[in-house]
Formats: structure tokens, C-alpha cells, sequence
């Protein structure tokens, strides 16, 4: 299985970067879309569904936290998973990201295998990349 994914961050090299670890780590990925700032990651939104966002925190214009705030405030956007990526660790600094509904936080630097791990855990798949089956009773279902 593979994920559309949207990656946000000021720094063109970054954003090439952030593509490049992971597809490295073996996470899959259908569409990959690219943004410059929050702003322009909401304009990609209109075009693009996405199953996973990857977002520094201090960008011009719209930084992540402002990202955050956007997407908890549209009922189409609020539930794509986002996960940031920023040099900032502080316990206080990661909660205010949880509080605005981020789902993952990766500190830089970071290597191929904590990016899949994390956006494994936070899309909901398992360690190869595929949702759990459903255990319920197949013979229910006539098609």
C-alpha cells in the first residue's frame, strides 16, 4: 500500500531531504506534494488529498502551529494526520503541538527508520505498511 503525502517546509533542500529519508526508510509513497509555508500547504489541500502531513514548525508567512489551527478548523482537513519535524525538543513546545491536534513530532536530525516508525504509527498501519484485517465475519458480506 502507499500514502499520498504532503511535505511543509520553507527549504527547498529540506523538503528534498525530508522525500529522500522516506523513501529510504521503505515507506511508500503514491503522491508526494510540496508546500513552501502553512499558506501554501492549505492551497495544495484544495487540489490534493493527502494521507499523511510533514511539517517543520517555523516557516514565514504561516509557520505549523498556524497550520494546525487551520486544519482543526475545517471539517475535510481536520483529520489528516500531522507530524513535525523541528529541532526544537522542549516538553512544553511538543505538548502545544499535541494541543493543536499534531499527531507525531520527529526531531531533527533523524534517521530513515524513526520516519517510518512514526508515520506508520500515525496513519494506523502496521510495521509493513498495510492496515490490519478486519476480524469480523466475512461470510456476512454477499459481494
Amino acid at each position: 500500500m502507499s500514502f499520498n503525502v504532503l511535505i511543509v517546509d520553507d527549504s527547498n533542500s529540506m523538503r528534498a531531504v525530508i522525500k529522500k529519508i522516506i523513501s529510504i526508510s521503505g515507506f511508500k509513497i503514491d503522491q508526494c506534494v510540496e508546500a513552501g509555508n502553512g499558506k501554501e500547504a492549505l492551497e495544495a489541500l484544495t487540489d490534493n488529498w493527502v494521507d499523511v502531513i510533514v511539517s517543520d514548525i517555523n516557516m514565514p508567512e504561516m509557520n505549523g502551529f498556524e497550520l494546525l489551527k487551520s486544519l482543526k478548523e475545517d471539517d475535510l482537513l481536520k483529520n489528516i494526520p500531522v507530524i513535525l519535524i523541528t529541532t526544537e525538543s522542549s516538553e512544553e513546545r511538543m505538548q502545544d503541538a499535541f494541543n493543536l491536534g499534531a499527531k507525531g513530532f520527529i526531531k531533527k536530525p533523524f534517521t530513515p527508520e524513526e520516519v517510518k516508525k512514526i508515520l506508520y504509527e500515525v496513519i494506523g498501519v502496521n510495521n509493513e505498511g498495510e492496515y490490519e484485517e478486519d476480524r469480523g465475519d466475512n461470510e456476512a458480506f454477499d459481494f
